[in-house]
């Protein structure tokens, strides 16, 4: 009976991640505890189900617009995780209005990565605690606890909104937040519709539904994931370092392309609140690019530079 308590317990965080099905069951049951940094295999039952649907690949087959809708579903996305729920959510590297900031919230929501502000409050607290004891997602803790085991466990699911204070404010994030499933789900159900229309319309382009779904969601979610979580599991322990951190961050210039600038991790460590991570100009920062185009309409502006003293130091250590 205690084991489908907790199946339907964990259930209910599938829809509601902020539900606390565990407090009344546990007080009234001292021989159920939670441990923190335990997995917990029910209440990541989705994160497995993505992974495995994309072997339905082999039933749908590929396409050419299949493939540029999945390449262009990562790159989208992963401009929205790098720059918005890490540069702006997590460091308030730069500034935007409440529209923008809601859209690029939404965005950043469809990759499956829960929701800003539980992205944004663990990253902060990564940055408190980085490669200590208390770092979640060290890579002292093991390579795969690093680079996914760490958020499939109790401790990792609450979004602790102590240290996001300045975006819990906003109703309409809190619900993204809350209810993380909803947006990937109206993005896979909008690429499907996108799949059936072509389908319909376009017949030469050969793709469907089922076919769009596969490859634009759920394979380009996995590959969007796991790009994503290098920056934790190999940016601390592979690459070089310019500046002499608490932590053991490091740059990697090929991660750095693969996610749009994050892989100059040591960089970031030493000045996170600059909205460039590629403080040289030798250094590809994609995100960067991007962010600095979209100001020249206004639709993000007060780039945080990098402090001239920083550079210089930069400088200075790779000449020793």
């Amino acid at each position: 009976m205690n084991a489908l308590k907790q199946l339907g317990n964990n259930t209910i965080r599938w829809f509601d991640s902020e539900a606390e099905p565990f407090s009344e069951l546990t007080s009234q049951n001292t021989d159920i505890k939670v441990e923190p940094r335990k997995i917990n295999w029910q209440r990541v039952i989705p994160f497995l189900a993505v992974h495995l649907t994309c072997l339905c690949v082999f039933l749908v087959g590929w396409s050419p617009v299949a493939i540029i809708v999945c390449l262009a579903m990562f790159w989208l996305r992963m401009f929205a995780i790098t720059a918005f729920y890490h540069r702006y959510f997590s460091h308030r590297s730069f500034k935007t209005n409440r529209f923008w900031q809601f859209i690029f919230a939404v965005i950043g929501a469809s990759a499956a990565q829960r929701g800003p502000l539980w992205w944004a409050s663990h990253h902060r607290k990564h940055h408190i605690h980085s490669d200590e004891a208390n770092d979640l997602h060290s890579p002292k803790n093991g390579f795969w606890w690093s680079h996914m085991g760490w958020f499939t466990c109790e401790e990792a699911f609450k979004t602790d909104y102590s240290v996001i204070k300045d975006w819990a404010k906003f109703p309409e994030l809190r619900f993204i937040n809350r209810f993380d499933i909803l947006v990937p789900f109206l993005c896979a159900t909008s690429l499907f519709i996108l799949g059936e229309m072509l389908n319909t319309f376009k017949p030469s382009l050969n793709t469907n539904g089922w076919q769009m779904l596969i490859w634009g969601f759920f394979i380009s979610t996995v590959a969007l994931a796991h790009a994503t979580f290098t920056i934790n599991s190999l940016c601390h322990t592979w690459g070089k370092r310019r500046f002499e951190t608490k932590d053991d961050s490091r740059n990697n210039p090929y991660l750095a392309i693969l996610t749009l600038g994050e892989g100059w991790h040591n960089n970031h460590h030493r000045y996170a609140i600059s909205a460039r991570q590629g403080f040289y100009w030798w250094e590809i920062d994609i995100s960067y690019y991007i962010l600095k185009f979209l100001s020249w309409f206004g639709i993000v502006y007060d780039l945080r530079p990098v402090p001239k003293k920083i550079i210089l130091e930069g400088i200075d250590n790779d000449r020793n």
